[in-house]
């Protein structure tokens, strides 16, 4: 199934069931330290959403001050603002900064700070946060704002009172929560070396409490000291052997996968119906391709909410990479069902559409494949023109070719990228049909459009092999390699188009070789090489190759290659089992036919 599995890669089944290893967000009450800045990423600023100075009073205990509402006061408060709607945010700061320095307002503090942090200017930012904090010492916003920036600038010192006064005040029942945010602020600080110190300091009074060891691993995890931190999670799980925080933060910290593995399974048996650490022990699992144990955690999961989106999708992929594909279809279209009847804004029900249409495709229902492509959302520009790609090219596959070219012309492709795309859809659709002839005309179309665009170059040329115009393929890939010196797979085309030849060996291993230097890992490049190697006689690096590439990558192509190795070294029970396999997997393979016709082997 191959074009399934083109979609459905391991990353894609690890997304479905990203809910492991993740700190669940906890909240603190009166305690909570939600720092709207400190969500920002220490190496880039962007503001946060915008602040509405009406929306909310200063708190009780910070009155606001009397001040006269003059019209000399009036027109520099509307000069700033209409400075800052035109752009001009320097004024507006400079202007709303003085008249809450003049009034001592918070509000209007506030807003030069949210006119500084649209402007993404965190040093001016600052100075308006210090002066809100100044003038409303109990706005807990104010404080959260202040927290953020002074720790996301490295201000650490000036935050290790502030920190220890909030711990000392929090009440017990919330205190572990804010621990537990302390650390997840501390983590964005640009030293982490000094931060995890901070963190040491601010948790030395509360080492009896478990959340102080959670975070302590967080933190000595997050400065890169993994044996601190598989400590710190130790005691954590030591001192609260249920907590399922404590588990995942030790799967999380643990280097070995194998044992981070498990230790989820040892906690599963203790705890059983602990469901996050079940979907981290099952993501695990689906990370170490592991997936038939996988599908039994998910169908537990499962057993104990049927309407699980994360649990129907995960084990929908799993079903298309273990090709089981009924199973895979039964629960995508449930994934599909639940989610119509219960809508998340978080998920989006287009890559389930498109693989429940190439498993239709699969079994040769056409009608059934296009009806999963036409529910696929417009407004998804991308996901929807690749859906009417595959419309055209099922369409094509039906027999109806000049309805396929009429569909793919009456899209609408917005820039070059979309263009391109649609241009290559409709060769492939023409060489398929082998009027290779035509597809050439319409890609030549696309090059005197496009003449340096190296993806319409690279399907001219392996066109233009088709038909067995050296010249012109050579000339194409040529010109690839000068635009694109480092895209391996011109290199590697034009090297094994040559080994195939049995032609120019020499410089066809030069080729292969730079592209295999480009892409050491790369199966289809190893089996060039191996075949380069074997046509130049060099029989035993041939197979070393072949092997290495056909184990990375079970192809039918490579099977050919390696059979004829292991034929021409007299292993041909060896050759013929590997071809059977090939032709099980690929019977219409011309190469493989091809083969077999020339060697006069009958399987």
């Amino acid at each position: 199934m191959k074009n399934v599995l083109a979609i459905v890669t391991l990353s894609a089944v690890l997304s479905a069931c990203a809910a492991g290893l993740r700190q669940p967000v906890s909240k603190a009450g009166d305690a909570t330290i939600t720092v709207a800045a400190a969500e920002q990423p220490a190496s880039g600023y962007s503001a946060p959403r915008r602040l509405k100075v009406k929306a909310r009073a200063p708190a009780a205990d910070d009155p606001l001050p009397s001040v006269e509402l003059t019209e000399e006061l009036m027109f520099r408060y509307l000069s700033a603002e209409l400075a800052d709607q035109r752009g001009n945010w320097q004024a507006a700061y400079v202007n709303m900064l003085a008249i809450a320095q003049q009034t001592r307002d918070p509000r209007i503090a506030r807003r030069a700070a949210e006119i500084a942090l649209n402007a993404k200017q965190p040093d001016e930012a600052l100075a308006a946060i210090r002066l809100w904090r100044e003038v409303a010492p109990h706005s807990e916003e104010a404080a959260q704002y202040y927290l953020g920036f002074i720790v996301l600038g490295d201000n650490l010192a000036e935050a290790k009172p502030i920190l220890q006064q909030r711990l000392q005040e929090a009440r017990p029942p919330v205190r572990g929560a804010l621990i537990v945010q302390i650390q997840r602020l501390l983590a964005r600080a640009k030293n982490k070396s000094e931060a995890f110190s901070l963190l040491e300091e601010l948790l030395a009074p509360y080492q009896s409490m478990p959340e102080a060891h959670l975070a302590l691993a967080q933190g000595a995890y997050v400065h890169g000291d993994n044996a601190r931190a598989m400590q710190e999670a130790r005691s954590a799980l030591a001192a609260s052997p249920d907590s399922e925080l404590a588990a995942l933060t030790l799967a999380q910290v643990t280097p070995d996968k194998d044992q981070a593995t498990k230790s989820l399974a040892a906690f599963l048996n203790a705890n059983p119906k602990s469901r996050e650490v079940r979907l981290a022990y099952a993501r695990m699992l689906v990370e170490q391709k592991q997936y038939g144990e996988a599908q039994r955690e998910f169908r537990i999961l499962l057993k104990e909410k049927p309407d699980d989106l994360t649990v129907l999708y995960a084990l929908g992929l799993l079903g298309t990479q273990n090709k089981d594909l009924t199973e895979a279809e039964n629960y995508l279209t449930k994934y599909l069902d639940v989610l119509a009847a219960h809508p998340d804004q978080e998920r989006d029900p287009t890559q389930a559409l498109l693989i429940l249409a190439q498993i239709a495709e699969e079994r040769d229902d056409t009608q059934a494949a296009l009806k999963w492509l036409d529910q696929v959302d417009p407004g998804m520009r991308q996901a929807h023109l690749g859906a009417q790609i595959k419309r055209a090219q099922l369409i094509a596959k039906s027999g109806d070719i000049p309805a396929a070219r009429k569909l793919l012309e009456g899209l609408d492709a917005e820039g070059e990228e979309e263009q391109i795309q649609l241009l290559v859809a409709e060769s492939q659709i023409l060489r398929n049909a082998n009027q290779t002839q035509e597809a050439m005309t319409v890609l030549e179309g696309g090059l005197k459009r496009f003449p340096a665009n190296t993806d319409l170059l690279y399907d001219y040329a392996m066109l233009a092999e088709k038909i067995n115009k050296l010249d012109i393929m050579e000339t194409a890939l040529r010109k690839v390699i000068r635009l694109a010196p480092k895209n391996q797979h011109a290199y590697n085309a034009l090297g094994y188009s040559l080994a195939e030849r049995n032609m120019r060996l020499q410089e066809a291993f030069t080729l292969i070789d730079k592209a295999l230097q480009l892409a050491p890992e790369d199966p289809f490049i190893m089996d060039s090489m191996g075949w380069v190697q074997f046509r130049l006689g060099k029989i035993k690096e041939a197979e070393i190759l072949l092997r290495r590439a056909y184990e990375l990558q079970p192809d039918t192509e490579i099977a050919v290659h390696l059979g004829e190795v292991l034929w021409v070294k007299g292993q041909q029970e060896d050759a013929k089992k590997l071809w059977r396999d090939a032709n099980t997997r690929d019977p219409k393979n011309d190469a493989l036919k091809n083969t077999l016709s020339r060697l006069q082997v009958r399987l």
